[in-house]
């Protein structure tokens, strides 16, 4: 009885509406440090781009989205999430910013027959959304890991779009860090935070393959720069 009230539609609402509360309370009273902001900038406005960050960062990076929400209200940014509940739980916190979800996975890859987890339709809806010049959000070793291991869906999709993929990270102290599969960071109120954004990576279309290595090592070199930026 207990799983199934935690289970209840009513308790999932009521449980996203209060970590919404909490990550809009404990981001905004963060003094942020953004750097890159010459890379992100050009994407402010409109334009396809898929923005990828390893799952540790989910809880900081609407703190990326609401600076460019301040800038642009009109921009549309769609996350890739997994149909299980933790996905369609995350999705909900990220709809309370005003991000879309895909629901699928990132190992799916285009032209490949699927038949579950929905991968075929999150293609769809991605290449759609990024065809209108959108953005596209993914944390590549997501929803399930392992932690900091690409899967090869970010490349795929950039390769098949022609999207550039631009890596991200962000960090924050004081902090506590979950004792999950991905180490995934929580913020703290009135806490001092980093944001990284590095140069956007090209995929051409037949070299998703060989971008997937290039493209993990932005995002771990984007994680490094985030945390050297925000130290003990």
């Amino acid at each position: 009885m207990f799983t199934r009230v935690l289970n209840s539609q009513a308790v999932q609402r009521a449980a996203s509406f209060l970590v919404t509360f909490y990550l809009r309370f404990a981001l905004s009273t963060t003094r942020w440090t953004l750097e890159g902001e010459a890379h992100l900038a050009p994407f402010v406005p409109g334009g396809k781009v898929v923005v990828a960050f390893w799952h540790e960062c989910l809880p900081l990076m609407p703190a990326v989205w609401q600076r460019v929400r301040r800038r642009n209200p009109a921009r549309v940014a769609r996350v890739l999430v997994s149909r299980h509940r933790d996905g369609k739980f995350i999705a909900s916190v990220l709809a309370g910013f005003g991000v879309a979800a895909a629901y699928g996975s990132s190992a799916v890859a285009p032209g490949k027959k699927v038949k579950d987890r929905g991968g075929a339709s999150a293609l769809r809806t991605m290449l759609a959304t990024l065809a209108d010049d959108d953005a596209v959000v993914m944390t590549p070793d997501g929803p399930r890991g392992p932690a900091r291991r690409a899967a090869p869906g970010v490349a795929q999709l950039a390769a098949a779009s022609g999207a550039p993929v631009l890596p991200m990270a962000a960090r924050i102290r004081p902090r506590l860090i979950l004792n999950s599969w991905d180490r995934m960071i929580v913020p703290l109120p009135w806490a001092r935070g980093a944001l990284v954004c590095l140069a956007p990576v090209a995929v051409a279309g037949d070299a998703a393959d060989a971008a997937l290595a290039e493209l993990a090592a932005a995002l771990d070199a984007a994680a490094a720069r985030a945390e050297a930026l925000c130290p003990p």
